[in-house]
């Protein structure tokens, strides 16, 4: 069996404009400092990464990765959350997500579609030229506004939502196998890929593309009052990576999973700081060591309550006291007799 590597952290809550988490040199220190043996990497945040020059560069990204290892972090992944969403954007979203564009496509969604490829393609040439095996992203989504439909959905129309998404994404995953990249798609509602189901309707489209993989959040299954330890096991060929995030589902009289529009903290749905939520995190470590997952365990910290710099600090003690250091020997090898076939065959009466 092996290993699950980690703690590691997604620096995505965590950049900003002031020290230590404004250059990529300080926020790798703080980072170690917390405890932490990796980080995964937001490629859109020019303050701590330049995903043009990855792409281009493994000189660059030797030093990147350099400077990291100084400090004591390996890189894990580069994620590509914020172009992924952009890959398929349906127009009742345009203006709210033309901020994760670049200004000059801002107002035009062929413009933006193209950058928003264009800059998942370059993060998989960046992951190759770092060593990276798994490429963390979104998928869009078209059919997203017809999750819950009044009036009811026309027949076919998630069906040609899908089709199209198939075919935006295959150039990408076959770009992606070109530079044996693993992506992995983080399913999540808001993207048409938001559970099992949608990732295989995913999956049949693009014929099982062997670079279309997941990314392993349980907290938004909870979210979605989904069985997130089946899921490990109908899935687990295809989950490559996995976010340790945890949340809660306490339901009322008054609401339930859509909430009443109501801000996080009032939500019967929240995202919570490692162990303060209802995720059965032994039971996931257990069931991610028995089927060999080797990659790496990722807080993400996201949580309505607690300070990020106190949920980072307590998150990776928590990923450590979970990952599991999988025995090189069966716990009754004491009792080993030492048999042979031809010992076998007497045990079972056969000449």
């Amino acid at each position: 069996m092996k290993n699950i590597k980690g703690p590691a952290l997604f620096l995505a809550q965590f950049a900003g404009d002031e020290a230590p988490f404004n250059s990529w040199d300080a926020i790798t220190k703080w980072a170690a400092d917390c405890g932490y043996k990796g980080v995964q990497v937001p490629s859109w945040d020019g303050r701590l990464f330049d995903l043009a020059k990855a792409a281009e560069s493994k000189t660059y990204c030797d030093e990147f990765k350099g400077q990291a290892g100084e400090n004591g972090i390996e890189v894990t992944e580069l994620s590509t959350h914020l172009q992924g969403q952009l890959v398929a954007v349906h127009p009742a979203y345009d203006a709210a997500f033309d901020g994760f564009a670049d200004p000059s496509v801002h107002g035009n969604p062929k413009a933006r579609q193209e950058w928003a490829v264009d800059q998942v393609m370059k993060a998989i040439s960046a992951s190759a030229n770092m060593g990276i095996k798994n490429h963390v992203t979104f998928s869009g989504a078209l059919a997203w506004p017809y999750v819950y439909p009044w009036p009811q959905r026309p027949a076919g129309l998630v069906e040609t939502a899908f089709d199209e998404l198939a075919a935006r994404w295959r150039p990408i995953l076959d770009h992606a196998d070109a530079h044996d990249v693993n992506i992995c798609y983080e399913i999540h509602p808001g993207e048409d890929l938001h559970d099992g189901i949608t990732f295989e309707m995913f999956l049949d489209r693009v014929d099982g593309h062997a670079r279309c993989n997941m990314l392993y959040d349980p907290s938004h299954y909870v979210l979605q009052c989904l069985d997130y330890l089946d899921n490990i096991d109908i899935y687990k060929d295809r989950i490559k990576m996995f976010h340790v995030k945890d949340a809660e589902f306490n339901p009322t009289g008054r609401q339930g999973v859509y909430s009443g529009y109501q801000p996080w903290v009032d939500r019967a749905g929240r995202f919570r700081s490692l162990g303060d939520g209802q995720v059965d995190f032994k039971a996931i470590f257990s069931k991610l060591a028995a089927m060999d997952f080797d990659g790496w365990a990722v807080v993400e910290w996201e949580c309505c309550l607690k300070h990020p710099e106190d949920g980072a600090r307590e998150g990776a003690q928590f990923v450590k006291d979970h990952i599991i250091r999988v025995t090189e020997r069966a716990f009754d090898d004491f009792a080993d007799g030492g048999t042979d076939e031809a010992a076998n065959r007497k045990m079972l009466g056969i000449s």
